[in-house]
């Protein structure tokens, strides 16, 4: 099997029976290698005595007090965050658990960087054996913001911080270790380029063409089914559709929050704007392919998912919803 996404640190976790990703003390590190946490030359004893601690012991009880005798208050909530956040995670069995539970109660103070890790993580390991370059790149979505542009009559979506040339820092410090070059030209994914995805994975260099009806769209409701497979034990099947005439919106999941609003208005039947309009990028069909895993406020409708870009025409979906928005009957996580 073919590699990628090796940034995302999955080869620092291991595999439960069930196919869950376990956090381990590498990975742990791997956090404390970030530059928001590493102390700098100028920080206080209290700062570097607990960076020192954490690092030799990565699951070791940290206190408020011991967070708040740090003289830095940036550097204090800094770890404030990252340690909720790893307590949290060491509070479930598995990432995907954790992920999970952090959703359904409210992500609350929990940065966005973290949850994007952690959905680029368990992502790596829902598509462990997918060998489809189109798959992997629009499963991207799930964790990284796309810049969206017409360009021939086609929908193209390729990575925000990618094409914004943003900072030197990278998001994780395996993208450094591995020597990942940075300023790299954006090309299409297509049949000619496909196998050049494997060594880009982790650039983030290729964009993907979601113009209805072609295969773009398609490989996202693979990547979506996937998600809803691994993480709820629940069969789908998910289509993308080219219009939305005659859609009975008797349950909707919005993939964004654009989406969530366009799917409310819908609901309350108001009339789009042209401009509502032209923000849609897919709608897809959900299906459950046992209709006992379904709610019975669906009365075996299927479930419509909507997926926008942004008045600035940014894409940043919100893989959170596909798993509290579905009416499922019995919602349970990789254990």
């Amino acid at each position: 099997m073919k590699d990628f996404w090796l940034s995302c640190g999955h080869v620092l976790t291991d595999r439960d029976a069930g196919a869950g990703l376990l956090i381990t003390d590498d990975l742990l590190k791997a956090y404390l290698a970030r530059s928001e946490l590493r102390p700098p030359p100028e920080a206080c004893a209290a700062e570097r005595r607990l960076y020192e601690t954490l690092f030799e012991t990565p699951r070791q009880r940290i206190t408020a007090k011991e967070i708040a005798a740090i003289a830095d208050g940036d550097a204090r909530q800094n770890w404030e965050l990252m340690i909720a956040f790893r307590d949290h995670l060491l509070r479930h069995k598995t990432l995907e658990a954790a992920y999970l539970d952090l959703v359904r109660r409210g992500v609350g103070t929990t940065p966005p960087l973290f949850l994007n890790q952690l959905v680029h993580l368990i992502m790596r390991n829902v598509l462990d054996r997918c060998e489809d370059p189109l798959v992997l790149r629009a499963a991207e979505l799930f964790f990284r913001p796309q810049r969206m542009t017409l360009h021939e009559g086609s929908l193209i979506a390729a990575d925000e911080e990618t094409i914004a040339g943003a900072s030197a820092t990278p998001l994780s410090p395996l993208i450094s270790m591995l020597g990942i070059p940075t300023g790299a030209e954006i090309d299409v994914l297509s049949d000619g380029n496909a196998s050049a995805y494997w060594d880009r994975s982790d650039r983030f260099d290729m964009a993907i063409d979601l113009t209805a009806g072609r295969r773009g769209l398609a490989a996202l409701s693979e990547a979506m089914s996937h998600w809803v497979r691994h993480m709820l034990s629940v069969e789908v099947d998910i289509a993308p559709l080219t219009e939305m005439r005659d859609v009975n919106l008797t349950w909707y999941v919005g993939l964004d929050a654009e989406a969530t609003h366009i799917g409310n208005a819908l609901w309350n039947g108001d009339m789009l704007s042209e401009k509502s309009r032209s923000s849609v990028i897919g709608l897809f069909r959900l299906t459950f392919a046992e209709p006992f895993d379904a709610g019975e406020m669906i009365k075996g409708e299927p479930v419509y998912l909507i997926l926008a870009m942004s008045p600035d025409k940014v894409l940043r979906m919100k893989p959170q919803n596909l798993l509290t928005g579905l009416p499922v009957r019995h919602p349970e996580a990789v254990s």
